[in-house]
């Protein structure tokens, strides 16, 4: 009997309770107003916050307006920019960088491959309109070949590694998995950043090398003109105008402006602050420019190999037959059996010299 009366005094009390919350259920609670966080004006100040807090209770709007602003507030650890919370800019860097340079840079490089491609099945490489001499003029000096291949193979090595950042997880992480582009993501980085600064300095030395022969002259508004031979033959000095512009907009305009934003994100550049809105700006510079130099050299190591019959000699091992010489830079040829510049620029037994023709003869 006893045990039946607790039940029924237990099933009371949870009745009355039941009451009691659907009474307070229907009574309005008092009314809160509410605000965008976006909306919230800026400067407030934690007084204003504490105001806000008694005038309206539960709105949070202006704590998430200063967490969600770019006003930089006081902080107590070493690195001041954490005052900054939440950088807004940054998804406005992550949409550009991801969305359209990825985008319209992944075409452009696609593009300009197929065209290459099309253009070498379509006309085939430039042959030589007379047989070789056998006859070999001096093109390059051994220094002038080390400097021009490892500027090449670090090259190479920071656009395959370059566009595997770029573009390795919109097409090989969904192939390899995430663990395996992740370890070759983070090799691909460090060999990216350690052969950033060779190739600044081969950029700088082979400026430094090649600016003379390769300022304007009066025969290359007529090599463009004719399309670079295609309407016509014309005659070039050393280095043909097409030539020169790879070397003024290419590998010193744009190679340069490559190099130092890359420089700035390795955070080698001395004096520089380096906030997260300077790196996103030099990111968004660097790849910019990363993919405008590789279409650039892509059309150069093709004109340059496969493209024209014959080029690539001069480049491994220093010098071309009279023939090529006289059908692309006839003007060159004709200054050297004039005596106009030496016949020979290449020391004999210097030790730089030497040096350079035993790595460039195991290299090549």
């Amino acid at each position: 009997m006893m045990h039946i009366k607790q039940q029924l005094a237990g099933l009371m009390v949870a009745m009355a309770c039941l009451l009691l919350g659907t009474v307070h259920a229907q009574t309005p609670a008092p009314k809160v107003e509410s605000a965008n966080i976006m909306d919230v004006e800026k400067g407030s100040d934690a007084a204003a916050q504490r105001e806000r807090a008694q005038s309206q209770p539960g709105n949070n709007a202006p704590f998430w307006r200063a967490v969600n602003s770019d006003e930089a507030h006081s902080v107590t650890i070493p690195n001041k920019e954490a005052g900054v919370l939440i950088q807004k800019s940054g998804q406005q860097w992550r949409l550009l960088r991801n969305g359209v340079i990825t985008v319209f840079g992944g075409w452009l490089v696609t593009i300009a491959a197929f065209g290459i491609l099309f253009l070498y099945f379509l006309k085939g490489p430039i042959k030589l309109d007379q047989p070789p001499t056998g006859r070999k003029i001096e093109r390059f000096t051994a220094l002038e070949r080390l400097v021009h291949w490892t500027m090449a193979y670090s090259f190479v090595a920071l656009a395959i590694t370059g566009l595997f950042i770029i573009f390795g997880k919109h097409v090989i992480m969904p192939i390899i998995g995430h663990s395996a582009h992740g370890i070759i993501l983070y090799i691909f980085k460090n060999v990216h950043n350690l052969t950033g600064p060779i190739f600044t300095l081969c950029v700088v030395v082979f400026f430094v090398m090649m600016v003379k022969d390769n300022l304007p002259q009066k025969g290359d508004l007529a090599w463009l003109k004719s399309g670079g031979g295609i309407f016509g033959h014309v005659d070039a000095a050393r280095f043909n105008a097409g030539e020169k512009l790879w070397f003024w907009l290419g590998m010193t305009i744009i190679g340069l402006i490559v190099a130092g934003s890359g420089w700035v994100l390795d955070m080698i550049v001395p004096g520089l602050s380096y906030w997260r809105g300077t790196m996103q700006v030099a990111n968004i510079i660097h790849v910019i420019s990363a993919l405008l130099i590789i279409v650039f050299a892509m059309g150069h190591i093709y004109i340059g190999t496969i493209g024209t019959e014959g080029a690539l000699d001069g480049m491994k091992t220093g010098y071309c037959d009279e023939s090529w010489a006289r059908q692309h830079h006839g003007i060159w040829l004709d200054d050297i059996n004039s005596g106009k510049i030496p016949a020979s620029r290449e020391p004999e037994n210097g030790p730089i010299s030497n040096i350079a023709k035993k790595i460039v003869r195991t290299t090549t």
